[in-house]
């Protein structure tokens, strides 16, 4: 194992007794590739599975340019100072593609990255977004063993990014620009499905009653959809980082959904089909590394997608072929 890494024990131990040293290290554990790794990690959640569950899971998303960081740190303040510990994670999808960073969230949320009730931690880069989201997902059971209260995941990206966020957390915030306008036109009508809650942001100055015009917009589109809890109608509010103006309402609307989703058994049940969901990604993933690895698979795939390309052969016919593969024996 890497020098740098703690043995599993003492880095469970370390992350019980809330260290923040050692919840970094098990992360980058968690993000490793190597088989070696990837056991010692797994080993490492066995451990601390029975110390997990218990904190405040918010997925933050939002168009860019909305202020997700602002946001976010304004928000991350306002817990830490009604007693709340805050994990701020990241899902960035582009990362996946372009291997580069997520604009570095340290620097972005200043005055939060430097409170001792605080943890932020940005989204591995390289590798699948199915990877990235199993990272957070075990990231967030990790944050939680250490003691905070509260863990927002933050998506960079847009697109199915807001779907895998939604996969993996109670509650689902979705951020909105003053000016409804082509705003409103361009939402998916599965992400005003997902949504628990939106907030108008920049409600200050000029812009109040811009924000106010676009909450009322809102609450009219979101009547024309079915959410998916019976008991809870997502609220649309109006917020400003700058001034303060509706972020304690947002943590009220946070509890008020958290209360009634527990005394219907809907969080309990929200969970278990996460965690099924989460197994059936993994398995899938997992497959699929296992037959590309064949090989048999990778002397054929490249021609196959050549003549993809080259419109000699249709994408099914060339799939059928491939996995027709799976018929022959092949040496492990």
């Amino acid at each position: 194992m890497n020098r740098a890494l703690l043995p599993v024990e003492a880095l469970a131990e370390g992350i019980l007794a809330g260290n923040r040293r050692a919840l970094a290290k098990a992360i980058t554990l968690v993000e490793s590739t190597r088989a070696d790794h990837q056991e010692q990690a797994q080993r490492l959640l066995e451990l601390l599975l029975p110390h997990t569950g218990q904190a405040y899971r918010i997925g933050v998303s939002g168009v860019p340019g909305v202020g997700k960081s602002t946001f976010i740190e304004a928000f991350g303040l306002h817990l830490i100072a009604h007693g709340e510990k805050v994990a701020v994670l990241a899902v960035d999808p582009s990362s996946a593609i372009s291997g580069g960073s997520i604009l570095g969230d340290k620097t972005r949320m200043a005055r939060l990255s430097v409170a001792p009730q605080a943890f932020i931690r940005p989204s591995p880069s390289g590798g699948s977004l199915g990877g990235v989201a199993r990272h957070t997902r075990e990231a967030i059971l990790l944050c939680e063993a250490a003691g905070f209260g509260v863990v927002l995941v933050e998506t960079v990206g847009v697109g199915q990014s807001e779907f895998t966020v939604a996969s993996m957390v109670d509650f689902f915030l979705v951020l909105m620009l003053p000016g409804a306008g082509d705003e409103l036109q361009g939402m998916k009508k599965g992400i005003l499905e997902l949504v628990d809650a939106l907030a108008i942001t920049k409600a200050d100055g000029d812009n109040l009653l811009a924000a106010e015009r676009a909450a009322a917009e809102y609450r009219k589109a979101l009547r024309l959809f079915r959410h998916h809890s019976t008991v809870w109608e997502p609220p649309v509010v109006t917020v400003s980082a700058f001034s303060g103006h509706g972020i304690d309402r947002v943590w009220e609307i946070v509890r008020e959904h958290r209360a009634r989703l527990t005394a219907a058994s809907e969080l309990s049940r929200k969970r278990e089909a996460q965690q099924q969901k989460w197994f059936w990604d993994m398995v899938r993933e997992g497959i699929l590394e296992h037959f590309l690895a064949r090989a048999d698979v990778q002397s054929l795939l490249p021609e196959l997608e050549r003549a993809v390309v080259e419109h000699r052969m249709s994408p099914t016919d060339a799939a059928r072929r491939l996995l027709a593969l799976l018929d022959t024996p092949h040496a492990s």
